[in-house]
């Protein structure tokens, strides 16, 4: 590895955001669901869940859409709803989906400084009511238009720069934010050597 590549890995990982994921409800398309990656992998955030309770479970991505971004990202899969949703809860504060519903705030009005998981649903039905009684309440992306939806990868892009506002603004990408097991662990998986994880460790 040149010194080079290992700065810039260094860097992406001390911006990588453990507060918050995205998750994809039977997303049919794959090339749909690797644009999403690319995007999650430009704002810093590091696990994506993918629910396939409804669909045949994914064996590969779009790769043309991805450029690759999965090899980044931690990607957890699941066809059990219960399953899914108790591991998202572990790790993660509020969960919000996208429905245009009474009820639903503005993308704008959520807190992106706490820990959050969005929820995004499939390209024709949307979030199913059985995972909207399950998240902490539904937003939506205000549009102006006629037609109020957004393509998938869009409105999922549209809200997680949002969140990178306002996670910018109270600095969360100036300090590693990873705990250090984590950190070490992606280390390891994106190819350093045992003795470059121990001079990172040194540094740190």
């Amino acid at each position: 590895m040149t010194p080079e590549r290992r700065e810039r890995l260094l860097s992406v990982l001390h911006k990588r955001q453990p507060d918050l994921t995205v998750v994809l409800e039977n997303v049919f398309d794959p090339h749909n669901i690797s644009a999403v990656m690319r995007t999650c992998d430009a704002v810093g955030i590091q696990e994506v869940y993918v629910l396939t309770n409804k669909i045949p479970r994914h064996k590969k991505w779009g790769a043309r859409s991805s450029s690759s971004a999965a090899k980044w990202l931690t990607i957890h899969q699941y066809s059990n709803v219960e399953e899914c949703f108790k591991a998202i809860r572990k790790k993660y504060s509020k969960i919000y989906t996208t429905h245009l519903s009474s009820d639903a705030v503005s993308l704008y009005d959520i807190n992106f400084t706490e820990s959050v998981a969005l929820v995004f649903g499939n390209e024709h039905a949307g979030v199913s009511e059985e995972i909207r009684a399950l998240a902490d309440g539904n937003f939506l992306i205000p549009q102006m238009g006629i037609i109020q939806s957004l393509n998938i990868s869009v409105a999922c892009a549209v809200s997680i720069y949002e969140a990178l506002r306002q996670k910018t603004d109270a600095g969360h990408y100036k300090q590693q934010r990873l705990d250090h097991a984590t950190f070490n662990e992606l280390l390891d998986q994106w190819g350093f050597l045992p003795d470059d994880i121990e001079s990172v460790q040194q540094q740190d």
